[in-house]
């Protein structure tokens, strides 16, 4: 016979029972599902021997806990205690709607407080940083999302309830506790010629293992570096929001240095006195040091290049008048 431990704990009487799997028969009201894209939760009717079942919609990575409102009718108010709720979680099967018999983990048990709404927090994550206070209790026992779903009733103490509480209707509201976190997924396309050369990526200065790999950070601003002898260097901030996953694509480029002339028409351009058209697009050359030369008519300019891999340069010859007025 298992053996309970009552404890009071900021205006809540608690039960602590021994994590020990359990049979029980209960009434399955509904479902709940969960997700980070619904923080608001999802509720369901229950009375006084029902229950429902709670689980993920998707994966609870962005997730640190769940959190249950329990919000009686005013006319409990004039009842003290009667009614007790309890979670299970590790159940033996997937509940379905109706009667059924459960084997389950007990992971948490109470009488109800006087009060319209109660307030339970069920950890999800061992670094929760989840507190109790006056109006919450967090339950001491951590559920991992693999425990899931779980499964909360309401039950009555005794089988002496008046009629009242035995057809009373309460409203349990499940809600995603959302963690300070999202995630980035990044993608990557490469010039044709150079399909599968190897690069470093780097986010907020640490060296990324496995790029294919979608990878968790605290929400907020963050630094992208792609650092590669094949590649152009590429440098970029990103934002990611809580209990999201951004997609970001880079398009690796050409290490080639590249040169783009601009110059009004009739002008001539020679590059190492050879000659450029006005419209040939970027010029890829070798890094080193060139020489540019502009001819307009008599008028000449010539310009040195030191060019360096990786970079693009853009080479324009801009003419205009001056008009200075003096007394």
């Amino acid at each position: 016979m298992q053996r309970a431990v009552f404890i009071w704990v900021t205006g809540f009487f608690l039960c602590i029972v021994p994590a020990r799997a359990e049979s029980f028969r209960t009434l399955v009201a509904g479902n709940l599902s969960l997700s980070a894209e619904n923080p608001e939760g999802a509720s369901i009717r229950l009375n006084t021997n029902s229950s429902a079942v709670i689980q993920f919609r998707r994966d609870a990575r962005f997730l640190r806990g769940v959190e249950l409102v329990l919000t009686a009718p005013q006319a409990w108010l004039l009842y003290q205690g009667g009614i007790a709720m309890s979670v299970y979680s590790e159940l033996s099967r997937q509940p379905t709607m109706g009667t059924i018999d459960l084997e389950g983990r007990r992971i948490y048990h109470s009488a109800l407080v006087n009060r319209l709404n109660t307030y339970l927090q069920i950890p999800i994550r061992q670094s929760h940083g989840l507190r109790t206070d006056t109006y919450t209790i967090v339950s001491s026992r951590v559920v991992l999302p693999s425990s899931f779903p779980i499964l909360f009733v309401l039950s009555p103490i005794s089988s002496d309830l008046n009629t009242e509480l035995n057809t009373m209707l309460f409203t349990l509201t499940a809600k995603p506790i959302l963690s300070d976190e999202g995630a980035v997924r990044l993608s990557f396309r490469y010039p044709q010629q150079l399909f599968g050369r190897p690069f470093t990526v780097l986010i907020n200065d640490v060296v990324i293992t496995n790029i294919n790999e979608e990878r968790i950070l605290r929400e907020g601003e963050h630094h992208l570096a792609i650092v590669s002898e094949n590649y152009r260097n590429e440098y970029r901030r990103f934002m990611v929001e809580r209990g999201r996953t951004l997609d970001l694509t880079i398009d690796l480029q050409d290490p080639t240095p590249l040169l783009i002339f601009e110059a009004p028409e009739n002008t001539r351009i020679f590059l190492n006195n050879n000659p450029i058209s006005r419209n040939s697009g970027p010029i890829p050359v070798e890094p080193g040091v060139y020489e540019a030369r502009f001819h307009v008519g008599d008028y000449s300019i010539t310009r040195t290049i030191t060019v360096q891999r990786g970079k693009t340069y853009r080479v324009a010859l801009a003419v205009g008048i001056d008009i200075e007025e003096s007394e």
